[in-house]
């Protein structure tokens, strides 16, 4: 776990008060009392973390901690950011499932970057650096969003990063006839919401979306005035009216691992903003067990189209989780 070899890098003094920390990790509680500034574009980390959370990076620290990501060329990006924040002190904290070898090894490649003693625990690593910023230039990340399809531009790290996610690619080909106000939950880069309002009858599409530099993208790619984007979090956003339908590609990964959670929490926030008429439009793993949830919520569940790897799903009528009632007040009177 993250935290416990964050509580081996601070018990050896290389975590000082003040520090910037770029990215979040699984538990900060090794991190407890340092008032550290976290740098982040999670809507929902910035809501947990209050104050301490911010999307821009503070001009000066006494050192910077990166949280390894997964995606390759984020990563790096992340590391040649911190070396030239605080150059004499950067901290790299991650899992070997997430690329920390490999960083450390073409670290140790570069000659003008220095590396302390590695420190092995809980399936990771950390290992404190310094150098010059220089020496890893051609690792940082570009310094605008780079074309990505046709009329669309991405940033190493977001979801699909590469190219439009083939299980939206799916959906956006079939999606069924929509109109009134709707939400493209977990909207990404935009590619599932122009797909929505190249359809006329679409009067209102808000884009909701976690990972503000994915939306910061979605605003150069999605220019239609029908659009709103939401830099928030899928299951506390609240739309300003009931909505007449959602669409989705929701996230199905922990880390690593698949967990469906995920994918049924979507499904509960949509079904908490369509109104009584609504329809949900999903596309999902063809794995993922789904439909137990879809059809106990929605009075009719069909499946659009689908194939050996992904199901595109229309769940329509919602029924909303029955609301206790509430026992009469008892007015007790005193005599």
């Amino acid at each position: 776990m993250t935290e416990s070899r964050l509580t081996l890098a601070r018990d050896a003094g290389l975590l000082p008060s003040g520090l910037c920390v770029l990215g979040v990790p699984d538990g900060i509680a090794a991190l407890d009392g340092l008032d550290a500034v976290f740098v982040t574009p999670s809507a929902a980390d910035h809501a947990r973390l209050g104050l301490a959370a911010r999307r821009v990076a503070p001009d000066t620290a006494p050192a910077t901690l990166v949280v390894l990501p997964r995606a390759k060329a984020l990563a790096r990006g992340l590391v040649a950011q911190a070396l030239a924040l605080t150059p004499g002190h950067v901290v790299l904290d991650g899992q070997k499932t997430d690329g920390i070898d490999s960083v450390i090894r073409d670290l140790r490649a570069r000659p003008g970057v220095t590396l302390g003693e590695v420190m092995a625990k809980a399936h990771g690593k950390v290992v404190a650096l310094s150098g010059d910023p220089e020496t890893l230039a051609d690792w940082r990340l570009p310094a605008a969003p780079t074309p990505v399809a046709p009329g669309f531009v991405t940033r190493p790290g977001v979801f699909s990063a590469d190219g439009p996610d083939p299980g939206s690619v799916l959906l956006g080909a079939h999606l069924p006839p929509l109109s009134g106000e709707g939400a493209d939950f977990g909207a990404g880069w935009g590619y599932l919401s122009a797909q929505v309002l190249a359809q006329p009858t679409v009067t209102r599409l808000h884009l909701v979306e976690d990972d503000g530099t994915a939306l910061d993208c979605a605003a150069l790619n999605v220019t239609d005035p029908r659009a709103s984007l939401h830099w928030a979090d899928v299951m506390t956003w609240k739309p300003p009216r009931l909505l007449n339908f959602v669409v989705m590609n929701p996230p199905f990964h922990q880390g690593r691992s698949a967990d469906p959670a995920l994918g049924r929490a979507f499904i509960m926030a949509a079904l908490a903003v369509l109104s009584p008429a609504g329809r949900l439009v999903m596309v999902a793993n063809r794995h993922l067990p789904y439909e137990d949830l879809l059809t106990e919520r929605f009075a009719e569940v069909t499946e659009i189209v689908g194939d050996t790897r992904y199901k595109c799903v229309l769940a329509s009528r919602p029924r909303k989780p029955a609301v206790p009632a509430r026992k009469p007040a008892v007015i007790r009177l005193r005599r």
